[in-house]
């Protein structure tokens, strides 16, 4: 049966998918790691990259992109786009990262401690999960921000303390099958108290899920944090943040499209740039 041709197909172009599907499990993986990389390292080198100061008029107001040395051109107050969307990528990556560590601690804590304690401390921790994830998480996530109020540690407290329960899901299910293996059954027989077994024995067989989640997970972040702050609920202007500078400049979709497109489309290929990254860490870990 036949496949109705791609976007990529029409225009003689090789997709990412099909690029990463020609490679090996471990080029895969090494190609993941190289654009997570990437990408920290233009989030990173952002301040050094921006022609310009993101918070302050450079120049005319609204001139087109590649005019007067200005490379993706001016907002509506002649600030450098350019400038705003390095600072605006610099925000929402380390934002995203930020969500993914703190839900990997508290959620790999609750899985863990879940997985290798079994009994009644494990159907406490599953049904408080359980009832984090009955509730539509974005939903939930701008409920609690706009209980705290608008704001950068605000808006990612309220995205963290959604995203957990995913984590303790997966490090949980890890946890219980990896809990009957041969080894763990030695160390347990061993005399191995169940600190110590869950520390050395148990979570070290869950990290590989965790990684690859989490890896997955980053492409998502972008764009719900970006959500939020298109709906005004992250930093306050004038900070430079991509769904807030989209969302503030949308009254320019006309006579300026490229003030407020431009944020998009560096949301889009953050969060595709992720989630390739992510499919690719992802085979490393099956081949291993």
């Amino acid at each position: 049966m036949a496949t109705e041709p791609t976007v990529f197909d029409r225009l003689g172009l090789l997709s990412p998918h099909r690029a990463l599907t020609g490679l090996s499990h471990r080029q895969r993986g090494l190609a993941g790691i190289g654009m997570l990389m990437a990408i920290t390292a233009i989030a990173l080198l952002a301040p050094l990259l921006a022609p310009h100061d993101p918070l302050r008029p450079a120049g005319p107001p609204q001139l087109p992109p590649g005019q007067d040395g200005f490379l993706l051109g001016t907002d509506g107050i002649g600030r450098d786009v350019l400038s705003r969307v390095l600072d605006g990528w610099r925000a929402s990556w380390f934002a995203a990262l930020a969500v993914i560590a703190s839900g990997l601690c508290l959620g790999g804590m609750v899985g863990l401690v879940a997985g290798s304690a079994g009994g009644l401390v494990d159907g406490l921790l599953m049904r408080l999960t359980d009832g984090f994830l009955a509730l539509p998480a974005p939903v939930l996530a701008i409920a609690i921000v706009a209980a705290l109020g608008p704001g950068f540690v605000h808006t990612l407290l309220g995205v963290a303390i959604v995203w957990w329960p995913f984590y303790a899901r997966i490090v949980r299910g890890e946890v219980r099958a990896l809990a009957v293996r041969p080894h763990v059954e030695a160390a347990r027989l061993a005399g191995v108290g169940r600190l110590r077994l869950a520390w050395r024995h148990l979570l070290p067989g869950a990290v590989p899920a965790m990684v690859v989640t989490a890896s997955l997970d980053v492409g998502n972040l972008v764009i719900t944090l970006a959500l939020l702050s298109f709906l005004g609920l992250g930093q306050p202007a004038p900070a430079a943040e991509l769904g807030a500078d989209a969302a503030r400049n949308l009254s320019f979709l006309l006579q300026g499209w490229w003030i407020p497109v431009t944020p998009g489309v560096a949301i889009l290929v953050m969060a595709m740039a992720a989630n390739i990254a992510g499919d690719g860490i992802r085979h490393l870990f099956e081949d291993r």
